[in-house]
């Protein structure tokens, strides 16, 4: 765990109690003593950035918001990535490949992957583009026999993606179409974690954060390939995110809506990240 989370966390403990001086809860939370004006100025880098955190003119902190929650190093994560045949889910296009990596604690735990029958043929530059062709998905099961495997892997995690609108919206969609259920789960975007967090970056697709991290992508566009380097690419940004001292998903999704919004896409190319195209 990060240490600046786990001393977010201690000063909050410490605060719920009553009001404390900058001095007093840089000794009580954060154990340093000796020179009042560096203990005061480590309660105000740690503290000053978080709204749950306020300090009035006499330098006396107190909780301003609800307790930071579970930090986001011990949260529970499925990174997914899924490959199609490559149009609209509306002009009968399906899912050829999902896999699924679970993260926790930062370690890639568990895999699930398979090769999914889409009911159609595959068209040759997808084909070309993926590795997946007709031969190699006719004896893979449908969707609709894998979905409550999905369905478990997916419940009470985080759903994350590189790209998350482009797989939360094949995954959801044929989720609904197999089981008439839908996960009721959060989702995060490395993408869109990549753009905040590192914004020294020109890029953010899934290559160019890859090689910064110095993550090798095996098996490229194919749904496990990819799924593992974003799982490996979700636990350097984690640990990016710690340094920004960002305690929770709450404030992570505070930090990444703050200075984070573009320019909204054109209605037609809203509708094509979610169910056609990726960007990756």
């Amino acid at each position: 765990m990060s240490t600046d989370r786990t001393l977010i966390h201690l000063a909050a403990s410490v605060l719920e109690k009553g009001p404390m001086h900058t001095v007093a809860l840089a000794h009580e939370a954060l154990g340093l003593t000796g020179n009042p004006g560096a203990a005061s100025a480590a309660v105000f880098t740690l503290l000053g950035p978080d709204s749950r955190f306020r300090v009035d003119g006499e330098g006396v902190w107190s909780m301003a918001g609800p307790r930071p929650g579970t930090p986001l190093s011990e949260l529970c994560y499925a990174v997914v990535d899924v490959e199609t045949t490559g149009g609209s889910y509306a002009h009968g296009h399906r899912m050829t490949e999902i896999a699924i990596y679970e993260v926790r604690c930062g370690v890639v735990e568990d895999e699930y992957r398979s090769l999914v029958n889409p009911g159609r043929s595959i068209p040759r530059h997808i084909a070309a583009l993926t590795g997946i062709n007709d031969r190699m998905v006719a004896s893979a099961p449908f969707f609709d026999h894998i979905a409550a495997d999905v369905l478990e892997r997916l419940e009470g995690r985080i759903f994350v993606a590189h790209n998350v609108r482009f797989d939360w919206g094949w995954v959801s969609r044929q989720l609904a179409e197999a089981l008439g259920e839908v996960p009721d789960v959060e989702r995060l975007c490395t993408v869109q974690m990549a753009r905040r967090l590192l914004p020294r970056l020109r890029r953010r697709n899934l290559d160019e954060v890859a090689r910064h991290y110095g993550i090798d992508v095996a098996d490229r566009h194919r749904a496990h390939g990819d799924a593992l380097a974003t799982a490996r690419i979700l636990i350097r940004l984690l640990d990016e995110a710690g340094r920004e001292g960002l305690a929770d998903l709450d404030a992570l999704r505070a930090f990444l809506r703050k200075r984070g919004r573009r320019s909204r896409p054109r209605q037609g190319q809203q509708l094509s990240l979610g169910f056609h195209s990726r960007t990756d």
